[in-house]
């Protein structure tokens, strides 16, 4: 690789959004759905399916991508927490001290908890919980997919994500 590709490569422009999700709950609906509306408005984002190719490693792509983020979008689903991936995102998001969108799809604030079982350290647990917590403290979207309104969700959410882009650049 030549050095003009290379510094052409570190310096490509990091996505604004990060959307963090369980794909088996949540790729071919709201996360699917979400990326594309922001996509369509202009928003670079990442979502995991979209921005990766086969031999891309995985937390390589994902660290970049938030620590190059404006705004989190976090999808909580009823199978998010049995992810190493998904909570490792959520805490690095906390970590990097991005702001975040929470959706809780199908689940509510308070059934958000880590489950220990067993293949995680101690010092993992605790990182995860420490970014549960703050999720919780963060004001999200509730959303029902059987009795939501869909087009209603995905415009508070792209909303809620312009709204913290614009108050990123602000600053």
């Amino acid at each position: 690789m030549s050095m003009q590709r290379f510094y052409r490569k570190i310096l490509e422009p990091t996505c604004q959004v990060f959307i963090n999700h369980k794909g088996i709950d949540t790729k071919r609906n709201i996360a699917g759905l979400l990326y594309k509306d922001l996509t369509r408005m202009g928003m670079s984002s990442f979502l995991d399916s979209k921005n990766m190719k086969p031999g891309d490693k995985l937390t390589d792509h994902i660290d970049k991508a938030i620590h190059g983020c404006k705004v989190g979008v976090t999808i909580f689903s009823p199978r998010y927490f049995d992810s190493y991936y998904c909570l490792h995102e959520l805490a690095l998001l906390m970590e990097t001290k991005k702001r975040i969108v929470p959706i809780f799809y199908n689940v509510t604030p308070s059934q958000l908890m880590v489950k220990d079982d067993g293949t995680c350290s101690q010092k993992q647990l605790r990182r995860f919980k420490l970014a549960i917590e703050e999720a919780k403290n963060t004001v999200g979207l509730t959303f029902d997919p059987v009795n939501g309104d869909w087009p209603q969700l995905l415009n508070d959410a792209t909303d809620a994500v312009m709204n913290l882009i614009e108050a990123e650049n602000e600053q």
